[in-house]
């Protein structure tokens, strides 16, 4: 499964919502991110669960480059590190690849990921969804998260669902609050929904 979103948009946090349910349903998660130069995203998701996820089912990838390329136009190094991975545990059944923050026309190659997330924030302004760009409009799932500070930061979070909807012609939206977990059930609910 494949999460991109601009930086800041909580791409990481949905993660470590989504991992405590998928594990309590029997899911056997992994997790790989991207970061340009450092292991930071790994480092946060193994201490924010630990006791929950083995901390070397959590791998860092330094892309050194455009974190596009490393997920969408030549995903080599994410293919070798999930191979790493898998191949030290053989259970895992759910993989996260977490891209480095991104652009609207952030995308997965499909030789990499079977489903695509992409993630906004009500911090980025209701306006987002009518800005289009293939993240949004090709995803399997827009998530708009942060939706317990919308009210604070001048978004009209129903306009946001609303255009949300109306671009991407009725395929999936969710509404997520990663610090209550508010949405982040049902989310994972459409993921096992979509799972090969």
């Amino acid at each position: 499964m494949g999460v991109g979103g601009p930086v800041g948009s909580g791409k990481t946090a949905l993660i470590e919502a989504l991992v405590p349910i998928l594990a309590a349903a029997g899911r056997e998660v992994g997790v790989i991110t991207n970061d340009i130069y450092t292991q930071e995203d790994a480092e946060h998701v193994r201490r924010t669960l630990a006791g929950t996820l083995d901390p070397s089912r959590v791998v860092g990838v330094e892309t050194g480059s455009c974190p596009h390329t490393a997920v969408r136009d030549d995903p080599t190094m994410n293919l070798m590190a999930a191979a790493d991975l898998l191949a030290e545990h053989p259970a895992v059944d759910t993989l996260f690849f977490e891209s480095g923050g991104d652009n609207l026309t952030l995308t997965f190659s499909p030789a990499l990921v079977d489903v695509f997330l992409f993630v906004l924030d009500t911090a980025e302004g209701d306006k987002m969804p009518r800005k289009r760009g293939p993240g949004i409009t090709d995803c399997d799932i827009l998530v708009i998260n942060k939706t317990e500070i919308a009210a604070h930061v001048r978004c009209d979070l129903d306009r946001m669902l609303a255009d949300a909807d109306a671009v991407r012609g009725g395929r999936p939206v969710a509404a997520t609050d990663c610090l209550s977990g508010a949405g982040v059930a049902a989310l994972a609910a459409l993921l096992e929904d979509r799972r090969p």
